[in-house]
């Protein structure tokens, strides 16, 4: 693949914006655990592995579209990253559902028993009892959505970019 041509352009392009998009979401939500004081749920933490696994991956795809791989390995790389991106959606909606009480969420997945108290020496046995938050119930909403609603789109948008960076017309 020549990056002369609209196609590897696109690829390249697609690729490196993708790394940084991807961790940037993910790191969003990092930023809102460590920084906000906002503690993730089970299914929280299940919406970002589709990232911790896409940016490696975007990060080969640039690689291989930098050292002129084939445009078939570049292509590819970019597929399973929109796969990722459509399981990361699929999650998302789910969790979103949960939120919203549209269907139930994991039996796992009931809510916090409270915070630690106690004495340094129950310090232990009282981390075992502290569970995440409620998947049912949105730390917070921002133009109506939740975090996982902001996540549907942000998945969804990324999806179409590594299609059309993968399959997209070549210019021609």
């Amino acid at each position: 693949m020549a990056l002369t041509d609209a196609s590897g352009r696109n690829q390249l392009f697609g690729a490196a914006f993708l790394a940084v998009a991807m961790a940037a979401v993910v790191g969003i939500a990092l930023g809102f655990q460590y920084f906000g004081g906002y503690m993730p749920c089970e299914l929280c933490l299940k919406e970002r592995v589709p990232y911790y696994v896409g940016v490696p991956v975007m990060l080969v795809a640039l690689v291989a579209a930098l050292a002129g791989a084939p445009a078939v390995v570049t292509r590819g790389l970019l597929a399973v990253g929109a796969l990722l991106m459509l399981i990361g959606a699929g999650l998302s909606v789910y969790h979103a559902g949960v939120e919203w009480h549209w269907w139930a969420g994991p039996s796992s997945c009931t809510g916090s028993s409270g915070a630690l108290s106690g004495s340094a020496g129950n310090l232990l046995d009282a981390l075992n009892t502290v569970k995440s938050p409620s998947c049912d119930v949105a730390a917070g909403r921002f133009l109506g959505l939740s975090f996982s609603g902001w996540n549907v789109v942000a998945t969804i948008v990324l999806f179409a970019v590594a299609l059309k960076a993968a399959f997209g017309s070549n210019g021609k």
